[in-house]
């Protein structure tokens, strides 16, 4: 069946969210009180660690999106020595963080190219993501990428997230085509490719390392090497 659309994971596929977040919270920590001889690579790895739990208990509806926040940053601080702190001035840390973050979304460099490659087949574009629905539109308009990318799902919305068929679902009914109408493109193997695969899409993982991995599900380093591929079925 022929592809008609082509629906993108936002972070670690479009726009650099690790770069950005290591940059905020480098930053960010640099000018906070009491923080000293802090091991940059250290505490940016605790962050990832953080941030991953986190995230995952907001998508469940364990959390807020305001309660993962903060659980990240008490645990840091707490980690680094900080002691105990209210939700107040977590809400302030976060605030500077999240200031220093928005600065720093980029797209990556393969991004554009791939997207207007895209275009000039005539193959609709949009975006399908995990998050809080204001902060993710909002990135979008930061890195121009809103008018190229006019059709967004996100989970916040839907009532469902990745890995469940449910927001590929509402993707493809969105753009009102049937999934194996719809190619998805994410840099997560498992919650992005494989899952869009079992949701009836063609799901393609987009693997930036060094190795390619398996042939199953479609793999690429780079997204300049998505047109080829859909070109070649």
């Amino acid at each position: 069946m022929e592809v008609r659309a082509v629906l993108f994971d936002l972070d670690g596929t479009l726009v650099d969210h690790d770069t950005a977040a290591e940059i905020a919270l480098v930053e960010t920590l640099r000018a906070t009180s009491g923080v000293r001889h802090v091991d940059d690579a250290h505490v940016r790895r605790r962050w990832r660690h953080l941030e991953e739990p986190a995230m995952d208990r907001y998508l469940s509806g364990e959390l807020t999106f305001t309660e993962q926040r903060r659980l990240r940053v008490t645990s840091l601080a707490a980690e680094l020595g900080l002691g105990a702190w209210d939700d107040r001035r977590a809400d302030a840390w976060f605030a500077e963080y999240l200031r220093r973050y928005e600065a720093a979304w980029r797209v990556y460099p393969d991004v554009r190219p791939a997207l207007e490659a895209l275009t000039v087949r005539r193959l609709r574009q949009g975006v399908l993501t995990n998050g809080d629905a204001d902060q993710q539109r909002r990135k979008l308009l930061h890195v121009g990428l809103a008018d190229a990318l006019p059709d967004v799902i996100v989970s916040s919305e839907v009532g469902a997230a990745k890995p469940s068929a449910r927001i590929f679902r509402a993707g493809c009914a969105r753009l009102g085509l049937v999934p194996h109408e719809v190619v998805y493109v994410g840099d997560r193997l498992r919650t992005d490719a494989i899952a869009a695969i079992d949701a009836g899409l063609r799901g393609i993982w987009l693997n930036r390392g060094s190795d390619l991995g398996p042939v199953e599900p479609p793999v690429i380093q780079t997204l300049e090497d998505l047109p080829a591929l859909l070109a070649a079925g």
